[in-house]
């Protein structure tokens, strides 16, 4: 697969270098520029739980990013791959996919592709799988609702980290369990306790505008909305957002009760085998929340 080091585009002559290396604030910038709301923590948190890259023109400014997250020795997430309109025009986006390609090997890949970058995608041989609905908003503190038969509400603390990843492994397919412990640390959580056992989970933490719940691990809606509703009613008035396949059911129609109308879609994409698992049946543990659209 061809992935040169440097590529002239018009007037533009980018290079490659590792995003390790890029100033926060120039990155901070990027996402700016394309009206993504991370902040300059945001996207140090990526860094941390990540490896990337960006492309710098003759004069050393960024003018494009991509990263990959290792979930396990075969898969990994994409994400943060931005590049200025133009320069997506001329085939920049490709130029980075490219080098994210040949990082990752034969590794299973998925991502969340914005309406704007769905035909690269496809391009490269990503097949579409599932819609995320970015639902956001100021929240509504909405009644408090029974706990579903059997269950008990607590928070989380970090002893719990072994028993939420393997939830959440079964969800996701694949090991979280550093991404996880990092989130842990930002976050508030809550789990849902059915005898001794970890049922369902839920984390909400600082992001851009305001506050993102996600990861959001639950078998049912019922369960799903009582490890979210006291994210809702601790960020009641302020800005709040939650990622979700739900399109339809219990725990979608919660969501649009607490003040967070859908805002915009992505499309989740893999390479090489499905990502996502059915969730038919309501009797397996799936993501009703994403952590992020680049971590899933």
């Amino acid at each position: 697969m061809e992935r040169a080091d440097s590529i002239k585009l018009d007037s533009f002559e980018l290079s490659i270098g590792d995003i390790a290396d890029a100033d926060l604030d120039a990155l901070h910038a990027l996402s700016m520029s394309v009206g993504w709301p991370h902040r300059a923590e945001d996207w140090q948190l990526a860094r941390e739980l990540g490896h990337g890259i960006v492309a710098r023109d003759a004069i050393g400014r960024v003018l494009g990013s991509a990263m990959w997250f290792d979930h396990a020795p075969d898969f990994t997430t994409f994400g943060l791959v931005i590049t200025l309109p133009r320069l997506q025009m001329l085939g920049a986006g490709t130029w980075l996919m490219n080098h994210l390609l040949a990082q990752t090997g034969s590794r299973a890949i998925g991502l969340n592709a914005t309406r704007s970058a769905r035909r690269l995608y496809k391009s490269l041989g990503f097949a579409p799988e599932r819609t995320v609905y970015q639902c956001q908003g100021d929240a509504i503190a909405t009644p408090q609702g029974t706990l579903p038969s059997g269950a008990a509400l607590r928070s989380l603390t970090r002893d719990d980290l072994d028993e939420i990843a393997a939830l959440d492994r079964a969800a996701y397919r694949a090991d979280r369990t550093s991404v996880l412990a990092r989130l842990v640390e930002l976050s508030k959580g809550m789990a849902l306790v059915r005898g001794d056992r970890i049922a369902a989970y839920s984390l909400c933490r600082r992001f851009g505008r305001g506050h993102l719940i996600g990861p959001v691990v639950a078998a049912s809606d019922d369960d799903a909305i009582a490890v979210t509703r006291p994210h809702v009613a601790d960020h009641a008035g302020a800005f709040l957002r939650i990622d979700t396949r739900q399109k339809s059911g219990s725990f979608a129609e919660f969501v649009a009760q607490c003040g967070l109308p859908v805002y915009d879609t992505v499309t989740s994409m893999s390479l090489r085998r499905p990502w996502l698992i059915d969730d038919a049946g309501g009797e397996k543990p799936i993501i009703y929340g994403l952590a992020s659209h680049a971590l899933g």
